[in-house]
């Protein structure tokens, strides 16, 4: 009976840990490839560079 304890143990630990490892990876893994960073116009050049590409 005592090994059979022990095997649970250790089945529902390794559950526990191979859960984990996939929960981390998803929140660590990004969702897609492309991730445009938008930042906002700092002086009057880029101000300009930035209604520029609008039209």
């Amino acid at each position: 009976m005592d090994d059979f304890k022990l095997k649970l143990f250790l089945s529902v630990l390794g559950g526990i840990v191979f859960s984990f490892v996939f929960i981390l990876l998803a929140f660590a893994l990004p969702l897609d490839k492309k991730q445009e960073i938008i930042k906002k116009p700092k002086n009057k050049l880029e101000h300009v560079a930035k209604s520029m590409r609008e039209r």
